[in-house]
């Protein structure tokens, strides 16, 4: 990706998952807004920002955080969202036996405690894949990958539901769900 098009899916995720207010914009609950009024506010703003770049970021985005509307009129993050405002209606699914969670050695001890636990976000986020799981990790330090007893989760009333882009969401993984892999 390009330095451009990483600037840019950085000022997106900034602005579609946690601060849309800091260009003076309104997401719908869902998370969506017209790429249109995006444009404008993000220019007003001082971020150079047009529709082709915008649909650039998320043909080339390996992450898939970004969603373009089936009429391409508007777009939403995926997931990962802290505002508040935005509450996505994601349908409930049956996970895998395992799901993995990507994060550094400085957090184990405060999740052999009380587990993974959303934190700013509204959702704990899980791969289910190893190195994926293993590249969140990385970004924050020495990585660990966890080993989620998903399914064993889901048997015993515990919610998940698949975000558009393969990312899994639930509430919250008690400790007893986790196993840590070397």
């Amino acid at each position: 990706m390009s330095k451009q098009l990483d600037k840019t899916s950085k000022f997106l995720s900034y602005v579609l998952r946690h601060q849309p207010e800091a260009i003076k914009l309104t997401l719908e609950q869902d998370g969506w807004v017209n790429i249109d009024k995006l444009v404008s506010h993000a220019n007003q703003h001082g971020e150079s920002l047009n529709k082709e770049l915008i649909e650039q970021v998320v043909a080339t985005s390996d992450k898939r955080r970004f969603t373009i509307s089936e009429d391409g009129v508007k777009i939403r993050a995926a997931q990962g969202h802290s505002t508040q405002q935005v509450q996505i209606k994601h349908i409930e699914q049956t996970p895998p036996e395992f799901l993995y969670h990507g994060t550094t050695t400085r957090f184990l001890d405060s999740i052999k405690i009380q587990g993974l636990v959303t934190g700013s976000r509204h959702y704990v986020h899980l791969s289910n894949d190893e190195q994926i799981a293993m590249s969140v990790g990385q970004r924050h330090g020495k990585p660990v990958v966890l080993k989620i007893k998903a399914l064993l989760m889901s048997q015993q009333g515990f919610k998940f539901y698949l975000a558009d882009n393969g990312v899994w969401l639930t509430k919250e993984v008690p400790a007893e769900f986790i196993l840590e892999l070397e």
